[in-house]
């Protein structure tokens, strides 16, 4: 962001990111982290800010793409609970 325009919350404004993944280092970066933050809660765009949250929400898009995304009822999951301890 102090480097100048186009910058990435140009880019968010603009919708041309669909998820923001920020973990600022230093002071420079206090700064532009506020401004990337809000602008992706201003335009409705996931915002992760630790390398842990990163690292499981990348699991989870790989999840997603390699096995789709299912339904199942809460009482199918206690059902083969109940039936592993019989």
């Amino acid at each position: 962001m102090n480097e100048g325009r186009p910058n990435i919350a140009d880019e968010i404004v603009n919708r041309k990111v669909d998820l923001v993944i920020n973990t600022p280092l230093g002071r420079e970066s206090f700064f532009d982290d506020r401004a990337v933050r809000r602008a992706a809660m201003m335009h409705e765009v996931p915002c992760i800010t630790t390398l842990t949250g990163a690292a499981a929400a990348v699991s989870a898009i790989r999840a997603l793409r390699e096995q789709g995304l299912g339904v199942r009822a809460l009482q199918d999951y206690y059902a083969g609970i109940a039936a592993e301890k019989v």
